[in-house]
């Protein structure tokens, strides 16, 4: 077997420029994302009529319900079969695989969101919302104030998991000749058929990228913790009774 160590040092910085790109990628859709799967997922958790929910219930179900790469083929590929696509001011991005990537992965990682966020302001203890209320607040302020608050605390566990597996579908991309981390790679493998060599250097690249997220992620955690207050111990408790 002829492993070659020297071309898994010379592809690590153009494998590096591609995962930047990867960065990039994943930190503007789960940026953008988020701000679609608030309201998304505040619609999702207020009921309301069914011509209320049925958008953002469809929405949720078909992203969640189809795999990532058909979103990215239909975006890139399947939006330019309309004639009145290619006439819109759209088209300059819609034709670019960059846009249609973020397009997608920040749809995707929108309706995943939407639902982790559904779940925990379900699960918000109904006594707190019943104290906000007690004390004058509106409908409004108590999503804003109190339930939104709580319930994205206890989703970032599940939400910084939607971010790792983001990260890991945005190998996906290459699909469409975008050049992010795994596209850099195809690239390299193309030129001098070792893909061993390569794909195990932009593996370690994505374990590198992946292990320091969680690190972080973990860091918030422990600093977005709720501890309850210890109470001192008085004397008179610890004896006999």
């Amino acid at each position: 077997m002829d492993f070659s160590l020297d071309l898994m040092i010379s592809s690590l910085p153009h494998l590096l420029d591609g995962a930047v790109l990867t960065a990039e990628l994943v930190t503007l859709s789960v940026i953008i994302g988020f701000f679609i799967a608030v309201p998304v997922g505040v619609l999702r958790s207020i009921g309301g009529p069914w011509w209320i929910q049925a958008l953002p219930w469809s929405y949720i179900f078909f992203f969640r319900g189809t795999p990532l790469l058909i979103q990215i083929f239909l975006i890139y590929y399947g939006l330019s079969q309309f004639e009145a696509v290619r006439d819109s001011l759209l088209w300059p991005l819609l034709r670019d695989s960059y846009w249609c990537a973020l397009i997608a992965f920040t749809l995707n990682t929108a309706a995943y969101s939407a639902e982790i966020l559904r779940g925990s302001i379900v699960a918000v203890p109904a006594g707190e919302v019943e104290a906000a209320h007690a004390v004058g607040m509106t409908r409004r302020q108590v999503i804003w104030r109190i339930v939104l608050p709580r319930a994205c605390r206890m989703c970032l566990p599940a939400y910084g998991n939607e971010i790792i597996f983001l990260i890991k579908g945005s190998a996906l991309a290459s699909a469409i000749t975008l050049a992010e981390l795994t596209g850099s790679a195809n690239i390299i493998i193309a030129r001098t058929y070792k893909p061993l060599e390569v794909l195990l250097a932009a593996g370690l690249i994505y374990l590198v990228m992946i292990y320091g997220l969680t690190l972080a992620l973990k860091m918030v955690e422990r600093h977005l913790s709720i501890t309850p207050p210890r109470l001192p111990i008085r004397a008179e408790d610890t004896g006999p009774v």
